[in-house]
């Protein structure tokens, strides 16, 4: 039981009014099964997203070596455009490449010799491959395939989401896990 005027953990995270909501994006309106069979609606295509939003995640998987991924290329270039964070992980961050969208940036991403594989001539900024679990340089996050934490750290972080304070300690703790943070006497 929470002490008279301390809010217990469960009323701290679930907010009443969340600085931000998730929302997803896809092609149409039809529901989506994520690889790991998943289904879920869309809450808006490409072609209806709202113009105050404050980041687009191109997640990680293989649809981005399909050709409906293209559809998304100019919404990532006006998120650009317009100064709004994008975040790329994995193979999102791979598309990015291809798209010329890592050139003027630091980044990192499933190594060097895929962002090189999957940009082509389009991808020129081999100079601003950092080997590291995740890069966030000009409002764009970029992560490898296993950086899921440091992705969200950096994009939380760019959010201005909560304090850097707060941020680190919800990362250390999901990082180092319960056992090591709080070992047994």
């Amino acid at each position: 039981m929470a002490a008279k005027g301390v809010a217990a953990s469960d009323e701290y995270v679930l907010r009443k009014n969340p600085k931000y909501v998730n929302k997803i994006v896809a092609p149409t309106m039809e529901p989506v099964k994520s690889i790991g069979g998943f289904r879920t609606l869309p809450d808006y295509s490409f072609g209806t997203i709202p113009d105050d939003y404050a980041a687009l995640v191109l997640i990680g998987g293989f649809g981005w070596s399909t050709p409906v991924a293209e559809q998304v290329m100019p919404t990532v270039k006006q998120s650009i455009e317009r100064g709004k964070i994008v975040g790329a992980i994995c193979n999102g961050a791979s598309f990015m490449a291809k798209c010329g969208f890592l050139n003027a940036i630091r980044h990192t991403g499933n190594g060097l010799e895929q962002l090189k594989l999957w940009g082509g001539e389009n991808y020129t900024n081999y100079d601003g491959y950092i080997h590291a679990q995740a890069i966030s340089d000009k409002n764009i996050v970029t992560a490898n395939g296993s950086a899921t934490l440091e992705f969200a750290k950096e994009a939380l972080l760019l959010l201005e989401n909560e304090t850097p304070e707060r941020i680190e300690m919800y990362y250390q703790f999901n990082k180092q896990g319960f056992c090591n943070l709080f070992p047994e006497n």
